[in-house]
């Protein structure tokens, strides 16, 4: 590439100078892909300089994901493909060009932010790369997210080649199977492989001539005295099918057989949720500070996963009850909540429960009060241990896995597991750290009110010590062609006057798996199941659309004939709401369309105790106020409940709506995947999960929520087109559904998490996925890094 690039430069030197020029009259030192190819494409437009359009110049233009100005050189952070980094700098006047260093790239971004004679060459580095040299890594980009096959084909292969290494290694992780001192799989009646393979010969003889669905009360004594215990399935057909998995996979072990036994295997009982930060209830907090959609999806997950391990339990014959705890804050002061309450059974679960730590001062004293997100890393630490004794009183015995929520459920995830040594799982749900331009960068600015140096080094610490990671898109970890991943723009950055990150957290690691949430499908279906429709809400309904001026609402629709616009979303910058209103606003042919109803926030900026959020409601006044749009816009600054937003979204579907999620960035997207099941067009950003969700015109639309007017225009040509082919509102309607049936279920989602959480106990047991010299390397920078920062914040412990 640099070869062609560079003869391609100096033939072409007048017309790269001019480009050169044109970033440079930017006049601003950090350059984005967006404003890199606008400006691009507008001088090859304005020039007519035809001969850039499709030259290894323009190729390089779309990789470049930054670019950096220091005279006399421009530098660029050139993604090649997913994961694959260059640097290079072109000297601005002699047009010379050089590759650098990830450390020199990182270094000259901090000179541009800094006094340049302050940046010091020992800088603390952190760089995983020495550690992690031989263990297996994915190499094709089209593999990512599937770690677990990786590891099973190549694990595998080297585990069983070594002679009778492997099949060694089985027999003693069977044996390690019990459940409050009942032993399961094996007894100690079969001492080696030998042994297990003639009791598995005759335990299948003896089986073939029972009856298929005598169950292990008839069976058990003959297996028992065979060297098996309980465990291996409900029926003997079932029994079965689980021996000869096994016999299969001693004969010659094939990775898709051992994914499928791991699977089968009885080793997940009691479940740990961490979600420390917000207000986790079930009633009355979606809206609050910090609380939404992971709320209801840790909600909904629960109910998957309590269903999946009872199935689970039943067909391999064990009647053991499974528990599931998440834990989370106490909150003396909880308002109207149920935040207070140190135990709560949840609903539509059996054996779930919501257990809730409180925050501590230094001197022991419970902190009565909500604490942002932003706020909550000198308590995390207190909460782990105290969490720990609550658990374990809880439960009467360890888990047998936790699963970590957000950075601060993940970091309080590794405190545990590292001290318990049970399989730790993360679920990021949305990275700050590309939420916020330059934000790391410029985390000085930042820290005083989002302490990113703590967040960023807590997601470096839990991601990094996590046996796996379950991610919602393929997005969410390597981004698209043009764009990198949340996970993947960790593996290099600089905090200058903290550290850089030479290599940070790797998207080739075979940790990582993509597991898709769902809607709950009790609550969001279509809209033509008129059966189940809730035809008690429609008044309310009517009224909140329809009705006439509230206290809790804004804007009165003038032509309730017009189809709606539906979004709904907290009110903060990220969620984009206030651009949805401005891009309405400045579309005539959208307004006279369609009306538009949203519902975010609230309507008085002092009910929020959130900034950000005032800020919002403040410029979502402004802009009604400037368009005059009261009559076509109906804001309603309210929480809903999961059952009323499930009936709203299928009114406005009845109504020949759409909904739009605008947001800058959406990790996964939640509200997208409710709507499409509520069959309701959707028209989503195409920055995250969304792209990924919806087929573009088969399922639904993307939309750039950086270029505005294309979006309104987009929705303009949909309703258009409706009007002129009214089978087109029910084609987009039906692939909607379609998508999220086939591929966004609880079931799904809750099969595929507790699947990986056996095999990744397997092969932590097995191999060395602990990677014991990256794990103390982390202890050191968790103690040397993380706590000074989070201890030294105002107010901490």
């Amino acid at each position: 590439m640099l070869a062609e690039l560079r003869a391609y430069v100096k033939e072409q030197s007048e017309a790269v100078s001019g480009l050169l020029d044109v970033y440079l009259a930017i006049g601003r030192p950090f350059l984005l892909n967006s404003n890199i190819c606008d400006e691009f494409n507008r001088y090859c437009a304005e020039t007519g300089c035809t001969a850039l359009a499709g030259s290894p110049l323009a190729k390089m233009v779309v990789k470049t994901q930054e670019a950096a100005i220091r005279k006399p050189w421009l530098y660029l952070d050139v993604r090649l493909r997913v994961g694959r980094w260059r640097y290079l700098r072109i000297h601005l006047e002699s047009l010379l060009i050089e590759e650098v260093s990830t450390v020199d790239f990182l270094r000259v971004k901090e000179k541009i932010v800094k006094d340049p004679a302050l940046v010091d060459d020992w800088t603390l580095e952190f760089d995983l790369a020495p550690f992690e040299r031989d263990f297996p890594k994915l190499k094709e980009p089209r593999s990512i997210g599937r770690g677990v096959e990786f590891l099973n084909r190549q694990l595998s292969s080297q585990l069983f080649q070594a002679l009778g290494k492997g099949d060694r290694l089985l027999l003693d992780f069977l044996y390690l199977h019990k459940y409050r001192g009942k032993q399961l799989m094996l007894n100690r009646q079969i001492k080696d492989v030998g042994e297990l393979r003639d009791g598995l010969h005759q335990a299948d003889d003896y089986l073939a001539d029972c009856d298929a669905n005598s169950q292990w009360e008839v069976v058990g004594p003959e297996l028992e005295a065979l060297g098996f215990a309980p465990g291996w399935g409900r029926t003997a057909k079932q029994m079965r099918r689980t021996f000869a998995l096994l016999s299969d996979i001693l004969e010659a072990p094939e990775p898709s057989q051992l994914e499928k036994f791991l699977g089968r295997l009885p080793m997940i009982f009691n479940l740990v949720i961490l979600s420390p930060h917000g207000y986790f209830g079930q009633e009355n907090v979606l809206g609050l500070p910090d609380t939404g959609g992971q709320i209801v999806y840790i909600l909904d997950q629960v109910q998957a996963l309590e269903q999946e391990l009872r199935n689970r339990n039943h067909d391999v014959g064990l009647d053991i009850k499974p528990q599931i705890l998440v834990v989370t804050r106490l909150i003396p002061e909880a308002g109207e909540t149920t935040c207070d309450q140190r135990l709560e059974p949840i609903k539509g679960t059996e054996y779930a429960r919501i257990l809730r730590v409180p925050f501590r001062y230094e001197n022991g004293e419970v902190v009565p009060h909500w604490i942002s997100r932003f706020e909550v890393w000198p308590y995390l630490a207190r909460f782990a241990a105290d969490a720990q004794g609550e658990i374990m009183a809880e439960l009467g015995r360890r888990p047998d896995l936790i699963i970590g929520n957000y950075s601060d459920g993940n970091l309080v995830a590794y405190l545990l597991s590292h001290q318990l040594g049970v399989t730790q799982c993360n679920i990021a749900h949305a990275l700050e750290k590309t939420k916020y331009l330059h934000s790391a960068l410029y985390w000085q600015d930042n820290d005083p009110n989002y302490h990113f140096s703590s967040q960023f080094t807590a997601d470096l610490i839990a991601m990094n010590t996590a046996d796996f990671i379950i991610s919602s898109t393929y997005q969410e970890i390597a981004g698209s062609k043009t764009i990198a991943g949340q996970y993947e723009s960790y593996s290099s950055f600089t905090m200058p006057d903290l550290y850089r990150v030479v290599n940070g957290i790797d998207v080739f690691d075979p940790k990582f798996n993509i597991v898709s949430p769902g809607a709950d499908a009790k609550v969001y279906f279509p809209y033509s199941e008129k059966k189940r429709r809730l035809t008690q809400m429609d008044d309310d309904i009517d009224s909140l659309i329809f009705g006439g001026p509230r206290p809790d609402t804004r804007g009165v629709l003038a032509d309730r004939k017009k189809p709606v616009i539906f979004t709904m979303a907290r009110l903060d910058r990220i969620k984009n709401l206030t651009g949805l209103v401005e891009w309405y606003a400045n579309s005539p042919q959208l307004r006279k369309l369609a009306n538009l109803v949203l519902v975010g926030g609230y309507i008085d900026a002092g009910a929020s105790g959130d900034q950000e959020e005032q800020e919002q409601i403040g410029r979502m006044h402004e802009l009604l106020n400037e368009h005059g749009l009261d009559g076509q816009v109906r804001w309603l600054g309210m929480r809903l409940d999961k059952q009323f937003s499930g009936e709203l979204y299928r009114v406005v579907a009845d109504n020949g709506g759409v909904f739009v999620q605008p947001a800058l960035f959406e990790a996964f997207g939640l509200t997208v995947i409710e709507a499409m099941a509520s069959g309701l067009p959707t028209f989503a950003t195409c920055y995250g999960g969304p792209l990924e969700i919806i087929e573009d015109g088969i399922s639904g639309f993307h939309i750039d929520p950086n270029h505005g007017a294309a979006a309104a225009n987009r929705i303009v040509d949909f309703f258009t087109r409706c009007r002129q082919e009214p089978a087109y509102w029910q084609e987009l309607s039906a692939g909607g559904i379609d998508r999220v049936e086939s591929r966004y279920t609880w079931k799904r989602y809750a099969n595929r998490l507790v699947t990986l959480s056996c095999i990744y106990g397997f092969w932590h047991y097995a191999s060395d996925l602990d990677r014991q010299e990256t794990r103390r390397y982390l202890e050191m920078f968790y103690n040397l890094q993380f706590r000074p920062r989070a201890e030294g914040m105002e107010g901490g412990n």
